[in-house]
């Protein structure tokens, strides 16, 4: 075999199984990534979590990797199956050495992937490991590392006795619930609430955090079946939210949310039936946070409406705009001391949750608020929406970066900002436009302060973009 070295992406390593990632790519993996954390952490016996989402080749994969970390002479943590958060904040919580998450996230059931983090739930990305344990993968595959030869496993059991279990799942729910208003727990019956798990391993932890809620609630698709019978799990996808939609509309529902495959996005939709875009629930959050701890930074990504950096100015906070993916949010936010931070894809990070994932908070928080200010979501988010936004518009370009310069130098005008692609900002307006990791594909996201000048300036940039 001879690993494909296009499945180590920027934040992830992913791919279709069994023809891009299988079971001797996971054990050569396991075994280069004992190698790479030994480089940094001078312990004699390193303690490495595995944790997994229920895809139907996580199973396999697991036994390959767990192989592969015993070989290299580590400790093998079973956590079993986990959502994301789940596995960043049992690394973080419990002081693991590092851990590997066995998903494809939310993408379709033939692909599967792993995300790797150090010590207190640190990401390893592109640019902080995932090239050189690609390197040392390689380096196995050729049978030699440091002048010594090892031998390659065609055939992968696991030893189950040097394999330790560790269940945190009532533990994480404590520490989630831990931050809920006695009041509020009175309250909470009187909220309507659809979810949607599609299938995936967030089932479980959701179904048990809306018991302990008491909310009246609808929880579609909670049996877990990693083929995804249903629909895609990416509730960003139009056709993934119909049956969320249908059930708000019929059960006059007061808010719902869908969560991706491995737990770690979560998207609302009001009670209208309406998605809400990530970046106004990120403002809603900032309003809450600093209304509770004032003087906090708060960070959003670059493709955030206005209205997240005013609002957090507002109430006295201190905006942080910063580039798009999790393993940069994450770095600056340690970087800075950044007490909450939130994309428009609807990843939310918290400093609490060692700067990770945290999707139940941003859930209970936006339910106490609906509660405090007795108004439904779709009153909370009008607030926000200020601002004409476009959304996301993908174009396929053979030369990136021929149409990036050329848009600069028409828009010269403006402020420039090339913190992740580019973005130009005008009084009344601005966009960005950056490229896709692993297409030929940039995508646009414009604003403007009136629809008219939205559409103007969107059919401008696409004439642009397209030709």
């Amino acid at each position: 075999m001879k690993i494909k070295s296009d499945i180590f992406r920027a934040y992830d390593v992913r791919g279709v199984y069994p023809e891009d990632i299988d079971e001797e790519s996971a054990f050569l993996i396991g075994r280069a990534f004992v190698l790479f954390l030994k480089k940094y952490n001078k312990k004699k016996q390193l303690n490495i979590v595995i944790s997994r989402d229920n895809r139907l080749s996580s199973p396999s994969l697991f036994k390959a990797l767990s192989s592969g970390i015993l070989e290299g002479g580590a400790n093998v943590i079973d956590m079993g199956l986990s959502t994301s958060p789940m596995f960043y904040w049992c690394v973080g919580r419990y002081k693991f050495d590092g851990g590997v998450n066995i998903t494809a996230s939310h993408n379709p059931t033939q692909y599967n992937g792993m995300k790797f983090v150090r010590e207190n739930a640190v990401p390893i990305s592109g640019k902080t490991g995932l090239k050189e344990i690609l390197k040392i993968v390689i380096e196995i595959e050729s049978s030699v590392v440091g002048g010594k030869k090892f031998f390659v496993a065609k055939k992968v059991v696991a030893d189950r006795e040097k394999i330790k279990k560790k269940n945190v799942f009532t533990d994480y729910l404590k520490f989630n619930l831990k931050i809920v208003k006695k009041s509020s727990l009175k309250e909470f019956k009187k909220i309507s609430i659809v979810v949607d798990t599609a299938n995936a391993v967030s089932g479980p932890a959701v179904a048990e955090l809306l018991k302990n809620l008491s909310c009246k609630s609808k929880h579609l698709f909670k049996k877990l079946d990693g083929s995804f019978p249903n629909h895609s799990p990416d509730p960003l996808k139009k056709e993934s939210i119909k049956s969320i939609q249908r059930e708000i509309i019929s059960r006059k529902a007061d808010l719902g949310c869908g969560f991706d495959g491995d737990g770690d996005r979560i998207m609302f939709l009001d009670n209208l039936g309406n998605p809400i875009s990530g970046d106004l629930i990120t403002a809603l959050l900032a309003q809450i946070i600093l209304e509770e701890r004032p003087n906090q930074k708060i960070l959003y990504d670059v493709r955030s409406s206005n209205i997240v950096r005013e609002t957090i100015k507002r109430y006295k906070g201190i905006p942080v705009g910063y580039r798009i993916g999790h393993s940069f949010i994450k770095a600056k936010m340690r970087e800075k001391d950044i007490v909450f931070g939130g994309e428009v894809s609807g990843h939310y990070y918290l400093r609490e949750h060692y700067f990770c994932e945290a999707p139940f908070f941003v859930l209970i928080k936006v339910l106490e608020k609906m509660l405090q200010s007795k108004k439904s979501l779709a009153e909370l988010i009008n607030e926000y929406k200020k601002y004409f936004y476009s959304g996301e518009i993908n174009f396929k370009v053979k030369d990136k970066e021929k149409v990036l310069n050329k848009i600069e130098q028409k828009y010269k005008k403006g402020k420039i900002l090339k913190l992740d692609g580019i973005r130009i900002d005008f009084e009344d307006w601005w966009f960005i436009v950056r490229g896709s990791n692993t297409e030929p594909v940039l995508r646009l996201i414009l604003e403007a302060k009136t629809k008219a000048l939205m559409i103007e300036k969107k059919k401008e940039l696409s004439k642009i973009i397209g030709s």
